[in-house]
């Protein structure tokens, strides 16, 4: 077995981002997590914006909600992160307007490059469009943009980009048919 020299590797997320994910958490979880929905959504959006997130009013974000860094959040009008999300925005997360992301889905934005004998961190964003929906638990990878109006079905996990109005499932997420809205 070759020996790697791991002195070469370089963090890029040092102690104050540490720090700054440190003091999020238990800000999160001394004064977010103990509200109930309907209390404090303003409370747990101001919390949020503190930290750098950048949410509409109209977000919801449900108090059971993990995220990484808030710095890394955006959320448009009307946009939801349900009960028990876990948001690993180590890169961005864009939640567009009149989104839902359903409960206990996991939003990934890394992983490690297992090309190099170290395992360096990689990250990518995720993007979810206007009027998508992702559906219970289900998880969506870095680097994946879901589409306008798209639906991710529950408990699909999503490793490429999801074509707008389109419905997929499974694991991995598969085209399932066209979306169409019968108004």
């Amino acid at each position: 077995m070759t020996k790697v020299d791991l002195s070469t590797y370089k963090n890029e997320f040092g102690r104050l981002n540490q720090m700054k994910r440190m003091v999020w958490s238990m800000v999160w979880l001394l004064l977010a997590r103990p509200l109930p929905r309907s209390l404090g959504n303003r409370w747990k959006l101001f919390l949020l914006r503190m930290f750098g997130a950048k949410v509409n009013r109209t977000s919801v974000v449900y108090s059971s909600v993990k995220i990484y860094a808030p710095w890394n959040l955006e959320m448009h009008e009307y946009a939801c992160l349900a009960p028990e999300v876990d948001c690993y925005n180590v890169d961005k997360v864009i939640v567009g307007a009149h989104v839902t992301v359903s409960q206990k889905s996991y939003l990934c934005t890394a992983s490690h490059d297992i090309t190099k004998s170290y395992n360096p961190l990689v990250t990518a964003p995720i993007k979810i469009q206007q009027q998508a929906w992702v559906g219970a638990a289900a998880y969506i990878g870095m680097g994946v943009t879901i589409g306008e109006g798209a639906v991710v079905g529950a408990r699909a996990s999503v490793f490429k980009d999801v074509e707008p109005w389109t419905i997929v499932g499974g694991n991995p997420a598969r085209f399932i048919k066209n979306r169409v809205i019968n108004e």
